[in-house]
């Protein structure tokens, strides 16, 4: 896979397909990580003289411009962060887009509005995915993908296009890369992988594959309800994917059979109501068994117990890989779970991934140092791909 150091730039209209997807609450950025993680790729190509051109998604629109999933505030945040305006195209490929690309001088920046406001960008037919590609390539010289997050689609930006162009990979997504290899290829042990959230689906694949890699395996969140039920535990009004269990149970035989450490909450929080994320008013509370969680109730978090069994299963490890928060982090009287998987990652002598997602977000909002971590990835569902042996597409065309 080439880099951006094997193209030549100077002069040059450079499209960078970024990952700018970051969360808005009423038109403001409640969290820059992912501009922040890129800007190191832009501003090294502003510095060697290119025409830079940013493009990414943000959010889900329906294939047409919907003025909520705006990337303009994006292009503010990123020119505070860069140091220098960012122009803004309001089109992707149309009259905004192609003057304010023309309008580019050498080192000057550009950021096109929000791809998927063009169905072409999502589609899953060959034939429109390739024409929207061949417009943003009429805006482009050479193409650098750097959007790890959204490397695991088939996308017009992340596929296709940069079968039409010189390519290369940004620095991020050739660290992101990087990382990987040293989570699946090169492991330091013991080598302890915890997963959170909520559903044990999202995390078959992942589990599947790791059981062959992993020393220990640690559960908690949302997905662990689903596993104490298959377990026969009762487990209440909690998350649970009945349709799963089985799935868990074969899981728990196998990590058994090939001598992995399976480890389950041992206590958990639970409440008759899911507290209000936007009062944070306190939370009516307790703490149980995780094998006595009352019919009525919901857990939420994991207990004081199992955190310290979860801070002393990463005490020793080699090599850590976190996905998914232990509980509900967002209100504070749930997230001493999910702080202590942190903690416990920041005190561990070994190499430390927190593999994006809901895990990055919860990083920062808890206020731990982003710095202090082996790696932050940009790409929860992209990480966890690849961890599944999955070919991703857009690494697949950068390689090509």
């Amino acid at each position: 896979m080439k880099t951006i150091e094997d193209l030549d730039v100077a002069g040059k209209r450079v499209f960078v397909r970024a990952d700018l997807n970051v969360p808005l609450s009423d038109g403001r950025i409640t969290d820059d990580g992912r501009i922040r993680a890129v800007a190191p790729t832009i501003a090294k190509l502003v510095e060697r003289g290119a025409r830079v051109v940013v493009a990414s998604h943000l959010g889900r629109p329906k294939g047409a411009p919907d003025p909520q999933f705006s990337l303009a505030p994006v292009a503010g945040r990123l020119g505070e962060i860069l140091g220098k305006p960012v122009a803004f195209a309001t089109d992707t490929v149309g009259d905004s887009a192609t003057a304010t690309v023309a309008a580019l001088g050498d080192g000057e920046v550009a950021l096109l509005e929000n791809l998927r406001f063009n169905a072409g960008e999502t589609s899953k037919d060959d034939a429109e995915r390739g024409a929207f590609a061949d417009q943003l390539a009429t805006l482009a010289d050479l193409y650098v993908g750097d959007g790890f997050g959204a490397v695991h689609r088939k996308h017009a930006s992340v596929f296709d296009l940069p079968q039409r162009l010189p390519h290369a990979a940004g620095d991020l997504i050739a660290t992101e890369v990087g990382v990987l290899k040293k989570l699946t290829d090169e492991v330091a042990r013991p080598y302890v992988v915890v997963l959170g959230g909520a559903k044990v689906s999202d995390k078959l694949g992942v589990i599947d594959n790791l059981l062959k890699k992993a020393d220990r395996i640690l559960i908690g969140g949302g997905m662990a309800y689903t596993f104490l039920a298959a377990k026969g535990h009762e487990v209440g009004i909690s998350l649970l994917q009945e349709d799963q269990k089985g799935r868990c149970l074969e899981y728990l035989a196998e990590a058994e059979k090939r001598g992995v450490e399976f480890v389950l909450p041992v206590d958990v929080l639970v409440s008759k109501d899911f507290p209000d994320l936007k009062t944070k008013a306190p939370a009516d509370f307790g703490t149980v068994a995780a094998d006595a969680i009352p019919a009525d109730q919901e857990g939420l978090d994991i207990g004081p117990k199992t955190r310290e069994l979860f801070a002393a299963k990463l005490v020793d490890a080699g090599t850590v890989f976190w996905n998914g928060p232990m509980g509900v982090f967002e209100h504070p009287d749930y997230a001493n779970g999910t702080k202590a998987v942190a903690q416990a990652l920041l005190d561990s002598p070994g190499f430390t991934v927190v593999g994006g997602g809901d895990s990055a977000a919860a990083v920062r909002i808890l206020g731990f140092d982003e710095n202090a971590f082996g790696h932050i990835s940009t790409g929860g569902g992209a990480s966890l791909e690849y961890l599944e042996g999955k070919t991703l597409p857009g690494l697949a065309a950068l390689e090509g």
